[in-house]
């Protein structure tokens, strides 16, 4: 049965009760291979235009990979700034892509500061390389975190991205993540 006006008022639903419940379930439904849709609401309300950004410098991360996907992801990130406390001068991620068979390895990372510092705190380390990204940026993420997913299926679905590269969740700041895929070059 579809929910519509006339048969939510008979199940005496409200829409923001509907659209907890879905958010609840749909909480961590992130990336290009999960479709989510809202009855009521139009997530792209909360993410800007789209634009390309140039990345002029490769940024070499260490991070903290998921054991599960999607429901890993809060405790990657949790398992991260247990190591490596906020700090405004730090630059933090979110990496993800497919691998393992075509299952999506999600890392909670942060850019390496010093030589080694990987090591220090027993972390693997990647870089996202340098150049264009086409990016989308959403505002006050946490108010509707699918967002993100939507997002990169935006992004996915543009021609010359670069088949090696990873769905970047860029934290700009406490409410604000860039979305960003990289061009092939």
């Amino acid at each position: 049965m579809s929910l519509n006006k006339k048969n939510k008022k008979e199940l005496n639903l409200s829409i923001p009760t509907i659209e907890n419940i879905l958010n609840k379930y749909n909480l961590f439904a992130h990336f290009c291979d999960i479709k989510i849709s809202y009855l009521f609401k139009q997530t792209d309300s909360y993410i800007n235009k789209m634009e390309t950004i140039h990345i002029a410098n490769d940024i070499k991360i260490f991070f903290v990979t998921a054991k599960t996907y999607p429901d890993g992801i809060l405790a990657a990130h949790q398992q991260l700034h247990s190591m490596v406390p906020f700090s405004y001068d730090r630059k933090y991620f979110g990496v993800s892509r497919p691998e393992n068979n075509g299952n999506i390895v999600y890392r909670a990372a942060t850019e390496e500061t010093f030589e080694g510092e990987a090591t220090k705190y027993n972390c693997e380390s990647i870089t996202l390389k340098k150049g264009n990204y086409i990016s989308l940026i959403i505002s006050h993420y946490r108010q509707d975190l699918p967002s993100i997913g939507i997002a990169f299926q935006k992004l996915l679905a543009l021609p010359n991205i670069d088949p090696e590269g990873y769905c970047v969740e860029w934290y700009l700041n406490e409410t604000d993540v860039n979305c960003m895929v990289r061009l092939n070059d």
